[in-house]
């Protein structure tokens, strides 16, 4: 039996061990389902150079110095190194969570995928295959850390998706041979960041042509992050109302993540790459073989496309809660909008308690979801910017440790108050002579 399942072990899910490790709570495994090394994106679909968050940001060392990537970069490679980096090269962050992995000790264990959550009397039996072997592992506590797919999945318009053959496009999420783009004309749907991210990849893969349509007229410029690592805001997020948590969750969503100058610039010195503003995506189809799109501003051809469209939220898309998605709490069933201010994607997240909780729909249907805790990008309504990226976990962790302890604790009172009652440790016997 364990106390805690950890579901991924990249960033989040290490850090959340690390977390527990730190309270005593020993009995807790990771599960990822990729291959060790390879967990997270970092050297599968992450596409940019270097990490965008500053070189300083604590992470999951959780305050702890000798833990952070400094001191490992440091250790390495001297602090005359650090002090001309800027920005971390993503393959050296990966290697650095590697050792941050090693040098804890965590129990992980990889190419394990979760298939199902299931309630077995007082405690979760989780359904995992593992090297093409299903077996059962036993909880109390779920966590899932399961990254931007973990509370849907790929978001692909509907005209790609009903218009185009599944070969003839890649998603951002997905990983890809990049000299499979080689020769190829290539349109990019997006202008965020990850889409100049794919475009650098296709184009340094020698593409023969990419072109970045953008629906807005222009690119974002701002990046929210930014402005929401300060403390009041990461920590007491979830503090708030609802009507204004909705509000603030709102007008988060509303920024687009802007692409790094030095991606954009390395992808606009190409001369066969172009950017189309306000190209707005009004029909897409086959024609004598070639991808063709048909936009507000014009049409064009293609032989692959690379999208850069983000993650939908679909609690049902997930198998390990598709079981029971009918049960879950969603923002729809908790919160009635203003007037005007209705938004059906943000109403579709689900409604978290104050630990990530998942919470029932109806109270006393699901008691087994207060033990499911959900640290990906579903949970934002609820608790904030604190489980999608580096800025926010030194926030979000230990409000969600301090939950599971507080959990455990909680739903096992009556063998702590019988290990009380019958406890006779000697701690005094004095040494009395004749």
């Amino acid at each position: 039996m364990h106390d805690v399942v950890i579901v991924g072990a990249g960033l989040s899910g290490l850090t959340i061990a690390f977390g527990l490790k730190r309270q005593g709570v020993e009995r807790v495994s990771l599960i990822d389902a990729a291959p060790a090394g390879q967990e997270g994106p970092w050297v599968t679909t992450a596409r940019m150079r270097t990490l965008r968050s500053p070189k300083t940001l604590s992470g999951p060392d959780l305050g702890v110095p000798s833990l952070t990537y400094r001191a490992w970069h440091e250790a390495l490679h001297g602090r005359k190194s650090f002090d001309r980096l800027d920005r971390i090269d993503r393959i050296a962050w990966m290697n650095y969570l590697s050792w941050f992995r090693s040098v804890l000790g965590l129990n992980i264990e990889n190419d394990s995928r979760l298939l199902s959550i299931e309630e077995e009397r007082d405690h979760l039996r989780l359904r995992v295959l593992q090297g093409g072997r299903e077996r059962t592992m036993s909880c109390r506590k779920v966590v899932l850390a399961t990254g931007l797919e973990g509370a849907g999945g790929l978001h692909v318009p509907a005209l790609i998706r009903d218009g185009l053959p599944r070969e003839r496009w890649t998603h951002s999420g997905e990983p890809i041979l990049a000299q499979s783009l080689t020769g190829k004309r290539i349109g990019v749907i997006g202008a965020a960041a990850s889409s100049f991210d794919w475009a650098v990849t296709a184009l340094e893969a020698g593409a023969d042509s990419v072109t970045v349509l953008a629906r807005a007229p222009s690119l974002p410029k701002t990046e929210l992050l930014d402005w929401s690592n300060f403390p009041g805001f990461l920590n007491h997020f979830s503090d708030l109302d609802d009507e204004s948590r909705y509000r603030f969750t709102r007008r988060m969503f509303a920024f687009r993540t802007p692409p790094t100058v030095e991606m954009y610039e390395r992808a606009m010195a190409f001369p066969q790459c172009r950017l189309v503003s306000g190209a707005a995506i009004e029909a897409v189809g086959i024609a004598s073989g070639e991808i063709a799109i048909k936009t507000s501003v014009g049409d064009f051809t293609f032989d692959h496309l690379l999208l850069g469209t983000g993650y939908r939220i679909d609690l049902a898309h997930r198998p390990e809660l598709a079981g029971f998605s009918g049960l879950i709490a969603t923002w729809a069933d908790r919160f009635v909008p203003p007037t005007g201010e209705v938004d059906l994607d943000l109403l579709a997240y689900p409604y978290l308690g104050p630990a990530f909780e998942l919470v029932e729909k109806v109270p006393g249907t699901a008691s087994m979801l207060a033990n499911i805790h959900i640290f990906n990008n579903a949970a934002v309504p609820s608790l904030g910017p604190v489980c999608n990226g580096i800025t926010g976990l030194k926030a979000g962790v230990p409000k969600l440790v301090a939950g599971i302890c507080r959990g455990l604790f909680m739903g096992n009172i009556d063998y702590f108050f019988q290990s009380l009652d019958g406890y006779d440790k000697v701690h005094f016997q004095p040494n009395i002579g004749p």
